[in-house]
């Protein structure tokens, strides 16, 4: 019988930083691995979110909650370390006296992808995790790219870097005719110039020729994700309008959830981790659309096997609406000997 998780500890993949800002340059470790994408934001104040990662470099970031292009800035993430990385005195992760949460994956391999009618300029994947992390230019004209996971990504989310487009994303449950935007509330867009109404394959996923993921004048960043059991899973939802809310079967005790509703307008993306408070129901919410500073109303409990919503707010749990997530695993429900993991 094959064990339900080749992954016993994912925090060797993905894990949660939480940390103070001192205004200048400071090594932020605990990190556990050398990681190649990490997304921040300050806790306590109104710092836009901010993502950096290996392929481009160092030194440049973009702005999930702004439709910003990418900043080459000297004095934000400015180093990649084995354990963690370094921060500049760039508000945006490392204010003085400012509190911060970094969320860190892991990918690595940066070479053997072929095939794919669109060349990568630069990536990095990892197939134990089903992450891939690619630079590319657009050729405005129907295309491909090869991911090199080897199984069918469930997210995909792509942002510009020489333009002002929207971060759009794919979902696997929206299906491949819809996109939403990660730095807007916007409902779910029906386009099929955007994903070519084509749903990714084990080897490449398409696009195209809308100009906010494939335009010849521009290059673009996309990450991209599949479920790897006992790791990370990528669903959908439907609201109850009930505090007695849904609960949502994952296979794992989350370290990290997000949430968004994509058949009704309105509707921010909500982002918890395991880490702040870090027990139940003391899950405190940050926004990846927004600025806004982490809240401390109390929405959901993280348990052994997934999550459940304790509210009747509808940006959440609205009766009737669907809702997607995206959730990466802090202890998967089993591990390869067949042990347990503990409730929070």
């Amino acid at each position: 019988m094959a064990a339900f998780t080749s992954i016993n500890d994912p925090s060797v993949y993905f894990n949660t930083v939480l940390y103070t800002g001192t205004g200048s340059s400071q090594s932020i470790t605990g990190v556990g691995f050398a990681p190649d994408l990490v997304w921040a934001k300050q806790r306590n104040g109104t710092n836009a979110h901010m993502v950096a990662d290996t392929v481009r470099g160092a030194d440049n970031k973009i702005n999930p909650n702004q439709n910003y292009a990418n900043d080459t800035n000297a004095v934000s993430l400015t180093a990649f370390g084995a354990d963690g990385f370094t921060g500049g005195g760039n508000t945006e992760m490392n204010g003085s006296s400012l509190t911060y949460a970094a969320w860190n994956w892991i990918a690595g391999t940066t070479s053997g992808i072929t095939g794919g009618g669109i060349t990568p300029n630069g990536y990095s994947i990892n197939t134990t995790t089903g992450i891939g992390i690619f630079e590319y230019t657009g050729s405005s004209s129907t295309s491909n790219i090869a991911h090199g996971l080897g199984v069918v990504p469930q997210m995909i989310i792509i942002k510009s870097l020489t333009t002002t487009n929207d971060w759009t994303c794919y979902h696997e449950a929206m299906g491949n005719d819809k996109f939403l935007t990660l730095n807007t509330s916007g409902q779910e867009t029906t386009d099929a110039t955007t994903w070519d109404s084509t749903s990714p394959t084990s080897t490449l996923w398409y696009m195209g020729d809308s100009g906010d993921v494939n335009n010849s004048a521009r290059d673009y960043m996309a990450y991209v994700f599949a479920n790897v059991k006992g790791y990370s899973r990528f669903g959908e939802y439907i609201g109850n309008a009930d505090v007695d809310g849904p609960t949502i079967y994952t296979g794992f005790r989350p370290a990290w959830v997000m949430i968004k509703g994509y058949d009704a307008s309105a509707l921010s993306w909500y982002l918890w981790d395991s880490k702040r408070l870090g027990y139940n129901p003391d899950n405190n919410v940050l926004y990846p659309n927004g600025a806004n500073a982490e809240s401390t109303t109390d929405q959901i409990h993280l348990l052994s096997n997934g999550f459940k919503f304790i509210t009747t707010d509808s940006e959440i749990n609205g009766s009737g609406t669907k809702y997607i997530y995206a959730a990466f695993a802090e202890a998967p429900f089993v591990n390869s000997s067949g042990v347990p993991v503990n409730a929070r």
